[in-house]
């Protein structure tokens, strides 16, 4: 009788790992979420091939579309009645500066959601942005789950307070590229991003871009994207000619 007791009252591994993952959760949440499984749901690859009791395939990527939405919702209020002599220029640049894939990955990070996802792939062949789309996902649950009140909350306490200085976002650059580009328009100055030979020994392939001013090269990057490199290339750019730029 003993024993049979005791079968009954032993839990198995998957209920012992969910109570790790609901206690992990409220002490990021800050509250005890009323149902798992959107954050469940937030958390799968989709090289899980998991589905819904309707057929429907299983991803954080419908609920990351539905956290970005919460999540901008919630800050540009927040700017409308932090900023009250903000335009419309001014306000949709400091949220985009806020919601930014660099900003997401810093808060994914920070709140270490990575650790929940369920995936056949190997957490080393995902990019950083994946941080920034667990963070997204993370949020669209928790509108789903409690709904908006205790969503814009968390964003407040959790995103806003700890993260959003007005000040220091204002000299924030998000685009180097997009700041030189804006800059080299407005001084009509002729520009372009070259590829150019890259002789690289590394087992992933980089590319090589260089960047050029009136037929003068700036700047050169190296990078395992052309998005990078350039991203990269107009960064030292900027610093190259920052008085040039600052004193425009």
């Amino acid at each position: 009788m003993r024993r049979i007791f005791k079968k009954i009252l032993k839990k198995s591994p998957s209920s012992n790992q969910d109570g790790v993952f609901f206690g992990q959760l409220t002490k990021i949440l800050g509250f005890k979420p009323t149902s798992e499984i959107y954050y469940k749901h937030a958390f799968t690859h989709r090289s899980s091939n998991k589905t819904d009791e309707n057929g429907y395939p299983i991803s954080y990527e419908r609920l990351e579309f539905l956290g970005d939405a919460m999540l901008g919702s919630v800050i540009a209020a927040h700017l409308y009645k932090k900023v009250p002599t903000g335009d419309e220029g001014y306000l949709t640049k400091m949220r985009s500066k806020i919601v930014s894939r660099e900003h997401l990955n810093e808060l994914g990070r920070d709140f270490n959601l990575v650790q929940f996802i369920e995936s056949k792939v190997n957490p080393s062949h995902f990019g950083d942005n994946i941080h920034g789309n667990l963070c997204e996902a993370f949020i669209g649950a928790i509108y789903l789950d409690k709904g908006f009140p205790y969503c814009e909350k968390f964003i407040h306490e959790k995103i806003i307070k700890p993260y959003v200085d007005i000040e220091r976002l204002e000299g924030k650059v998000i685009s180097y590229k997009s700041l030189i580009i804006e800059w080299c328009q407005k001084e009509k100055i002729n520009f372009k991003f070259e590829v150019f030979e890259d002789d690289g020994k590394e087992g992933v392939k980089h590319f090589g871009i260089k960047l050029l001013m009136d037929n003068e090269v700036i700047s050169k990057a190296r990078a395992t994207s052309k998005k990078k490199a350039e991203e990269t290339a107009a960064k030292r750019a900027f610093f190259a000619l920052q008085d040039r730029i600052e004193n425009k």
